[in-house]
């Protein structure tokens, strides 16, 4: 029997140029991801050695755990555009958005319009892992109403709807784009959210893609993506996220 080895691919060569991470925690001290400036700017530092050189990052805004608002989210994006600026990281293009997850204090936002895009009118939604909102499609419905187009962050990682893959059709049928976890295709999550979001590659249900970095240990995982057949499945993806967000 013969093994052949996956022909690796550097990530400098796998991010093609002009890509946009869209989802990520590295703004300092407001989420679970960047802990302080140090830790954000060494964290960009190394998302720029492997040629991810755009980014969108997008600090949790849930609840009372991570209350988040448009005004400090600013605040701390202006805080490492200045010390990037002062390190002569100049090739360094990086925005802020949030991932904002869906609950009736989400809606209040909605209502009142205070929402940080993506860009023009994409917002990064999630939900919890352990269920869908009971009003889920009510404010997929409301987010379009509003003129937004939402992208569920990690669709794969929703486990609940591991089993009964039409909740994934109806998802895309109510206007919800997906946005893959680039981890996801290891099995950084597990087994199941690798073979789901394989699936829903074969199903070419995604949109786009985002690395939803959080610390170094992401970092050190994702050079696991490197390799070429990997790169074939995704290679769309990576276009439309720099089709859509340059």
């Amino acid at each position: 029997m013969f093994f052949f080895k996956k022909k690796e691919i550097p990530l400098t060569e796998f991010f093609p140029q002009g890509f946009v991470d869209i989802h990520s925690h590295l703004l300092p001290g407001i989420d679970d991801g960047a802990k302080n400036i140090e830790n954000s700017i060494a964290l960009i530092s190394k998302m720029h050695s492997y040629g991810i050189k755009n980014f969108i990052t997008t600090p949790h805004v849930l609840g009372d755990v991570y209350p988040n608002s448009s005004e400090t989210i600013k605040t701390k994006l202006n805080e490492v555009q200045k010390i990037l600026k002062e390190k002569g990281l100049d090739d360094i293009n990086i925005n802020a958005a949030a991932e904002y997850m869906m609950d009736e204090q989400f809606s209040k936002r909605l209502e009142n319009n205070d929402l940080l895009t993506l860009k023009d009118n994409y917002i990064l939604v999630e939900m919890s892992y352990f269920n869908a909102p009971i009003n889920l499609y009510e404010i997929l419905f409301e987010i379009q109403l509003k003129g937004y187009k939402p992208v569920l962050a990690h669709p794969e990682r929703y486990n609940f709807y591991h089993n009964d893959f039409d909740n994934y059709y109806k998802l895309k049928k109510a206007g919800c784009l997906f946005q893959l976890n680039l981890l996801s295709l290891t099995e950084q999550y597990g087994k199941n959210v690798q073979n789901i979001s394989n699936d829903l590659l074969k199903k070419d249900l995604y949109d786009f893609v985002g690395t939803d970095t959080h610390h170094n240990h992401h970092l050190e995982l994702l050079k696991k993506i490197g390799t070429e057949k990997i790169q074939k499945k995704i290679q769309k993806l990576l276009k439309s996220n720099i089709t859509i967000f340059n």
